[in-house]
């Protein structure tokens, strides 16, 4: 495979894995879950992780169009998702993301207690706004723009699928690895995951800004 693809792909792999964040969404999916049965579980993680999927993919092959049609320029558009994944880090960090989302999950919680017919987490809020979420799509929109030809698009394509299915996976396993870890091992991990995503968006901000001032 040729070096530089490898290198795309890997990147795009870990950014993706980071935004999306695997670890921080399985044990929220667990919650919001634990009242329905094994099968239905596994139906809503598989059905969360298409929609998200098909969320990202559209992203992907027409943000660059779309971003066009606003005249934006792509570096602006770097400086600004770089801009957002920062912020995203920086809540992953001191864990106001995984608060606001166990806050979220609690209101639909109590919306289907309060409306049982309304049980189905996986469009709202698995696929969108938790997995695909702003981060996840200004990162894949980054990442396809950077992308050289049909090969490095195929490249980005192949690793969000691959995000994907480690995604779908881990909301698949969400109750049985969460009395595996607990609760202290995942905050280690969105702290880590975070210290990560903070160095790629800085990353995307420096290419903007010598893109941009043609360094």
């Amino acid at each position: 495979m040729d070096p530089a693809l490898t290198e795309l792909f890997f990147s795009a792999f870990i950014t993706l894995f980071v935004v999306i964040d695997p670890p921080g969404c399985a044990p929220i999916y667990a919650g919001l879950t634990k009242e329905a049965s094994a099968s239905q579980r596994r139906n809503m993680a598989i059905r969360a992780t298409v929609i998200a999927g098909a969320i990202l993919l559209i992203f992907a092959l027409f943000g660059e169009a779309l971003l066009a049609a606003l005249h934006i320029e792509l570096d602006s558009f770097r400086i600004a998702g770089g801009l957002m994944l920062f912020l995203i880090a920086l809540d992953m960090v001191f864990e106001k993301r995984t608060q606001r989302r166990e806050e979220r999950a609690e209101r639909v919680a109590v919306a289907n207690a309060l409306t049982p017919e309304v049980d189905d987490v996986s469009v709202f809020p698995m696929a969108m706004p938790m997995l695909a979420g702003p981060g996840a799509i200004a990162s894949v929109m980054l990442l396809t723009s950077k992308a050289q030809g049909t090969e490095g698009t195929l490249t980005v394509l192949g690793a969000l699928l691959l995000v994907l299915l480690l995604t779908m996976a881990a909301l698949i396993a969400a109750g049985p690895l969460m009395k595996l870890f607990g609760d202290r091992v995942e905050a280690v991990i969105t702290r880590l995951l975070g210290v990560l995503l903070a160095a790629l968006a800085a990353q995307y901000v420096i290419d903007g800004l010598k893109s941009g001032f043609g360094v």
